[in-house]
Order: structure tokens, then sequence, then C-alpha cells
């Protein structure tokens, strides 16, 4: 729970920290066609000035509602994909990212989702900040959730 807290505190501070000369009134919100279809409660991503926030994410088959199966390799890997898919939408991509926040369903699959983690930065010269945590009772039933701030 106090992990969770700070986290959000964390979150609040990057995004007031991140828009300087924007107010919350400047911000811009992207829905893909995909979500629209899902009608989920929330943007796939907000932008303000320069940064766009990634909601978080789990490894689901685009235009479903259904997790990978694979396990927590696989499901890290198509969650990072369903990222980059927003990122490419507004013109971004996964090379901007420069922080994620990791959420795991269980602390004991640390090493299987750094490992695909891992691969899927692979060819960048430096890694996103990033925190990782644990708690329980996911989206989706999902292993995985991971939220990222990227620059545009």
């Amino acid at each position: 729970m106090i992990h969770i807290l700070r986290i959000k505190i964390l979150s609040i501070i990057i995004l007031f920290c991140g828009c300087t000369n924007q107010s919350i009134n400047d911000a811009e919100y992207f829905v893909s066609e995909i979500s629209k279809q899902l009608n989920f409660p929330f943007s796939d991503a907000a932008i303000v000035g320069n940064i766009i926030y990634v909601s978080g994410q789990v490894g689901s088959k685009p235009g479903t509602r259904e997790v990978v199966e694979g396990g927590i390799g696989a499901e890290t890997m198509q969650t990072l994909n369903n990222i980059k898919m927003i990122l490419n939408d507004l013109g971004s991509s996964s090379d901007k990212i420069f922080k994620c926040l990791c959420m795991l369903e269980d602390i004991n699959d640390y090493s299987d989702m750094n490992n695909a983690y891992t691969k899927f930065f692979k060819s960048r010269d430096f890694l996103p900040s990033r925190s990782t945590f644990a708690g329980s009772g996911l989206a989706l039933g999902a292993k995985i959730e991971i939220e990222c701030w990227a620059t545009k």
C-alpha cells in the first residue's frame, strides 16, 4: 500500500514538473480506434507539452480483452508492443520512452519479466528509468501492467 502511494505521488510530481509552462487544461488526450471499440474507461495516453503519458497497458491481443498466453515473458513483450503501437500512432516511438512503471501480479515473476523487458529495449544505448512493484488483481487477470512516459 505504501509503495502504491509513493508511486502515485511520484507520478503527480513528474506530471507537474514536466509541464512547467503548461496547465492541465493544455493536455491532449488520445484514444485509439481499438480502444474506442473496446470502450475502455480511460485514454490510451495524455500529452502535455512534449511529454506523452501512456496509460497502464497489459499484454492483451490487439482489439481484444484477451491476454496472450505463454506466461510473463510473452505478456511483457505484448504489453511493450501495445505501448509501442500507441506511441507510433502519436508519431513517437519506443526509443523515446524515458520512464516505465511495471506492476507485477507476482514478484516471483521479476526475473522472467526483466529478461523480456531487456530484450525489448536491447537496441538502445540507454534503458529507460524504471520502477517495479508487485500487487494483486491486475486488469483482465494479467500478470503485468506497464505504464510509461515518453517524449514526442
